[in-house]
């Protein structure tokens, strides 16, 4: 893969999912100049492919995730 030279703008609660219309968490720019938009399940059961025809893939799936630190009313 090679790396784009600008900064990707982080995806917000108003991209979607190219694939079921769920938040998308991973965005894939792909060589022959589009996107696509992938929540973090279709993002990971289309990694091995997608990453054939990448260019760039930016996963923030890691937003996801409660940090072990969180107390309970966080979470």
């Amino acid at each position: 893969m090679t790396t784009v030279l600008t900064p990707a703008s982080p995806l917000t609660a108003a991209d979607r999912c190219d694939r079921c219309g769920a938040q998308a968490y991973v965005r894939v720019v792909l060589l022959s100049g589009g996107e696509l938009l992938f929540c973090a399940h279709h993002g990971r059961k289309f990694e091995p492919e997608l990453k054939k025809i990448a260019a760039e893939i930016q996963d923030e799936t890691e937003r996801l995730t409660v940090p072990a630190s969180a107390s309970e009313e966080e979470r």
